[in-house]
């Protein structure tokens, strides 16, 4: 028994010599990397979003003629909805950072959720994960470099996998300078790069945005010591001017005098209470789940009403079907009495202009809907965004009654122009027969 520990001890010196510590072999991303390098193209898009510039768009944008029509006339309102759709963006990528938070070792960067956390709640960060604005940029410079080189890696093991199908013998060359490629880019890439350093730096990333995000709106409390605490005027988002309207955010985006406002109770948390301002009221096409249907149903009759001729009765029929009971009710309410005849060139042109206006303020959201809609849906998840358009921009926050009936009217004037167009090409007919 004696001898047995002995030479245990002796082989445990052999491989361990004192003084040296036996080299841990950390595990790679891997496979992984495709994954983060989809999610890093969205943390820069949303960096650039907080720029002086964009932030100024934004504050353009609120006064838009068809949201203060439908959506809101409240800026603040307005910017709190758009404040809180960037944290909630935010917050999604953070889930992934979470997930691959596990897998590392350093246990400061396994509680990234609650450090996260902690950090919207209360502006507290303990290790300083946020950049300054330098940093920030050369960060992000890196990240970029790091997409690319995944980007080449994908679409190179991608060609090795082809190569290898056609299993031709001329072909085995390539093949050996191919994987020899191949190996040398998942050096560059993110692909050999550990779990550690990676998602410390999405992390950080993350932290820096929110930061950011906090600054540009205004939220009072926590202003990292990195960041700057003030921006140029021309971008700031919150109405200065005017005292009385302005609002503040405690824990999460608040507003002063409206539905949303809520009272300094840290029980609720930063997320939630975003949370809470993104919920459509009852009275939006939201609530209703009817954004994305009437979005379809106005950038069609919208193509009806800019070539009417090219119209025919199939298309009417499946525009009628579109229609939601309510819109019909009211569609029959204003063709009731109304002949089948439309001869008259100067109503039809009232009508044209008419429509040419609506269509000005009302299609900008269909069409926005349309583009935000489809950057969420399941098969574009993993690409970049390729617009800044925000929910507010959309139908999604729309007054129900009000969109109702300008889409009313929209077919109302396309049921006349329609009808005289016709009316004219068969007088034509006629005409060109005799």
């Amino acid at each position: 028994m004696g001898i047995e520990t002995w030479l245990i001890k002796v082989k445990k010196s052999i491989l361990h010599p004192k003084g040296i510590k036996p080299m841990i072999k950390k595990s790679k991303v891997g496979v992984l990397a495709f994954e983060i390098s989809s999610i890093m193209p969205k943390l820069n898009h949303m960096w650039l979003n907080l720029s002086d510039k964009n932030i100024t768009r934004l504050h353009e944008s609120i006064r838009l003629e068809g949201v203060r029509r439908i959506v809101s006339t409240n800026d603040a309102f307005l910017l709190s909805l758009a404040c809180a759709e960037m944290v909630e963006n935010l917050k999604m990528v953070s889930k992934t950072v979470s997930r691959l938070s596990k897998r590392c070792e350093d246990s400061k960067i396994r509680c990234f959720e609650t450090l996260f956390e902690g950090f919207a709640n209360t502006g507290r960060d303990p290790y300083c994960w946020a950049f300054g604005w330098k940093e920030m940029e050369a960060r992000i410079k890196k990240m970029e470099r790091y997409v690319a080189a995944t980007a080449t890696l994908h679409r190179e093991i991608d060609e090795l996998t082809v190569m290898k199908q056609q299993k031709i013998l001329d072909l085995e060359q390539k093949i050996h300078w191919q994987k020899q490629k191949i190996q040398y880019l998942k050096g560059k890439s993110l692909w050999n790069k550990t779990f550690d350093p990676i998602t410390l730096l999405l992390a950080r990333l993350i932290f820096t945005i929110l930061s950011r995000i906090k600054l540009v709106f205004n939220i009072k409390y926590s202003y990292p010591p990195s960041l700057p605490r003030s921006l140029s005027a021309s971008a700031m988002v919150y109405p200065t001017d005017q005292p009385s309207n302005t609002f503040t955010f405690v824990s999460g985006p608040l507003i002063k005098g409206s539905k949303h406002e809520e009272t300094n109770d840290l029980s609720h948390g930063f997320f939630e209470k975003n949370s809470t301002i993104l919920k459509p009221s009852s009275t939006t096409l939201g609530a209703a789940a009817l954004a994305l249907h009437y979005a379809n149903l106005i950038v069609v009759t919208e193509k009806m009403i800019r070539s009417p001729q090219l119209v025919g009765v199939d298309a009417r029929d499946d525009l009628y079907f579109m229609l939601p009971k309510s819109i019909r009710s009211s569609l029959r309410r204003r063709l009731k009495g109304v002949g089948f005849t439309a001869s008259d060139p100067v109503l039809a042109g009232e009508w044209r202009e008419a429509l040419g206006k609506i269509l000005g303020w009302l299609s900008p959201l269909a069409h926005n809907m349309l583009k935000w809609q489809n950057e969420r849906s399941f098969e574009h998840q993993n690409l970049m965004p390729k617009t800044g358009v925000l929910r507010l921009q959309t139908l999604f926050f729309a007054d129900q009654e009000k969109t109702e009936a300008a889409i009313t009217e929209l077919l109302v004037g396309l049921n006349y122009i329609w009808r005289f167009d016709n009316a004219k090409a068969l007088l034509n007919c006629t005409k060109f027969r005799s």
